[in-house]
C-alpha cells in the first residue's frame, strides 16, 4: 500500500479514517467487553494489553520517554537514510561555503594581500573587504536556508515510515524530502516574519535612541529593560507554537500559511507542555554542542606574542612575525571547525525536527484519534 502522507483526519486520506470520535467519527474501539480490555480474569478483570507498536513508538498518547526514544530509535534504525540525506547536506554546504569564499577572495584578493601583508589598513582597502565578505555571507546564508529546509523536511520523511515500521531508502527520502523543501521553505520564511514582529518593537526605539547625540539616561535604560521582558514571552509564545509546521507541511502536503495554522491549532491548549519538551531538547543539544566546542577553543593557533617584545622591530615586521605562521594553521582549524559545527548543526536539526514531528504526532493520536488510522495502515488491525 503506497502511502500517500497524512491529511487532516488520516494517514492515507484528507477525507479518511482516524477523526475524532463522535456522531460525525467512528466510536473509539470498545470490544466486547467495553473499554477494559479482553475476556473478564480473577474479579471480572483484566489489564488491558499494551497499545500496537510497529515502529519506534506505541500507537498512543505519547509519554516523555516515548518521544525521546521514538527520535533515538529513528537515527538508530535509520541511520543509513538519515547520514545520506545529512553526507548530502554537509557536501553542499561545504561546497556553498567554499564558494563563498571563493567570491570574497575574487573581489578582494589585492586589498587582503595587502592587509595581510602590511598590517596597517587604509578604510578603502576595508571598505573593499568588508563589502566583499558580506556579498559572500549573504550567498552562503541564502544557500544555506534551503539546506536547513532540506534537512527540516527530511525528518519528518523518515518518521513518517519509522512510526509504520516500514523500511525506506535514500532515494526515497531524497525525492519526498525535495518535493516539500519549497513548502518548508515557506515555513521557514513566514515564521522569520512573524519573528521580525517582537523584534521590530524592540529595534525601532532602540535605533531611535542610538541617533541620538545625548547618552541614554537610567529611565531610558529601564524602559528597554521593560520592553525586553514584555517580548521575551510573546518570542517564546511564537516560537512554539509555531514548532509543528514543519511536521505538519511534511506529513499532510500542506501549504505553508496552512502549515502554521495547523500549528497554531494543535498547541493551543498544550503550549506548556511542548514547551518544556522544546526547551529539553535545546538545553541537551546545547550541553553536547559545548562539550564538542569547547576543545576545538583550546586547539585555535595562538599568535607569537613573542616577537611583540622586541621594541626595535617596526610595527608591519612586528603583525609579520607575530601572524605569518599562523595562516596555514589558522586556515586548518577553521576548516576543522567548520565541518564539526556543520555536522552538529546538521545532526540537531534533524533531532529537534524529530521531536517536534513527534509531538505533532502526539497531538493528533490525542486529539484526532490519529492512532487507529495508522495501527491500519501498519496492518495492526
Amino acid at each position: 500500500m503506497a502511502y500517500q502522507g497524512w491529511g487532516p483526519q488520516g494517514p492515507n486520506s484528507p477525507a479518511g479514517p482516524g477523526g475524532p470520535a463522535g456522531p460525525n467519527g467512528p466510536a473509539a474501539p470498545q470490544g466486547p467487553y467495553g473499554g477494559w480490555g479482553g475476556a473478564p480474569g480473577w474479579g471480572g478483570w483484566q489489564p488491558v494489553p499494551p497499545p500496537p507498536k510497529p515502529g519506534v513508538i506505541p500507537l498512543a498518547p505519547l509519554r516523555l520517554s516515548d518521544i525521546y526514544n521514538g527520535a533515538f530509535s529513528t537515527l538508530g534504525r535509520y541511520a543509513k537514510p538519515l547520514s545520506g540525506v545529512m553526507g548530502a547536506a554537509l557536501v553542499a554546504t561545504l561546497a556553498v561555503a567554499a564558494g563563498a569564499l571563493a567570491l570574497v577572495y575574487a573581489f578582494a584578493r589585492d586589498d587582503w594581500e595587502r592587509v595581510a601583508s602590511t598590517g596597517d589598513p587604509t578604510w578603502s582597502e576595508l571598505r573593499s573587504l568588508l563589502l566583499a565578505v558580506v556579498v559572500g555571507y549573504l550567498v552562503f546564508g541564502l544557500l544555506s536556508v534551503v539546506i536547513n529546509a532540506f534537512l527540516t523536511a527530511a525528518a519528518p520523511v523518515v518518521l513518517e515510515t519509522a512510526v509504520l515500521g516500514r523500511r525506506t531508502t535514500f532515494g526515497a527520502v531524497w525525492r519526498r524530502a525535495w518535493s516539500r523543501t519549497p513548502s518548508v521553505l515557506g515555513v521557514l520564511a513566514l515564521a522569520y516574519l512573524l519573528m521580525l514582529i517582537p523584534s521590530a518593537l524592540w529595534l525601532v526605539p532602540s535605533f531611535s535612541t542610538s541617533a541620538s547625540a545625548e547618552p541614554a539616561d537610567l529611565g531610558t535604560l529601564l524602559v528597554f529593560g521593560l520592553l525586553t521582558l514584555a517580548l521575551m514571552p510573546l518570542v517564546a509564545w511564537l516560537y512554539v507554537s509555531i514548532s509543528m509546521a514543519p511536521a505538519a507541511a511534511v506529513l499532510e502536503s500542506a501549504g505553508p500559511l496552512t502549515a502554521l495554522k495547523r500549528s497554531f491549532r494543535l498547541v493551543r491548549g498544550t503550549w506548556w507542555r511542548t514547551c518544556g519538551i522544546l526547551l529539553l531538547t535545546v538545553l541537551m543539544l546545547g550541553a553536547v554542542g559545548w562539550t564538542v566546542q569547547i576543545p576545538l577553543l583550546f586547539l585555535m593557533p595562538q599568535p607569537d606574542y613573542a616577537a611583540a617584545l622586541d621594541p626595535y622591530t617596526s610595527t608591519g615586521e612586528l603583525y609579520a612575525d607575530m601572524y605569518g605562521h599562523l595562516v596555514p594553521d589558522l586556515w586548518l582549524w577553521l576548516g576543522v571547525t567548520f565541518a564539526v559545527l556543520a555536522v552538529l548543526q546538521m545532526l540537531f536539526t534533524v533531532f529537534t525536527q524529530l521531536v517536534s514531528a513527534l509531538v505533532y504526532i502526539d497531538q493528533r493520536i490525542r486529539r484526532e484519534g490519529l492512532a487507529d488510522s495508522l495501527a491500519r495502515a501498519a496492518g495492526q488491525q
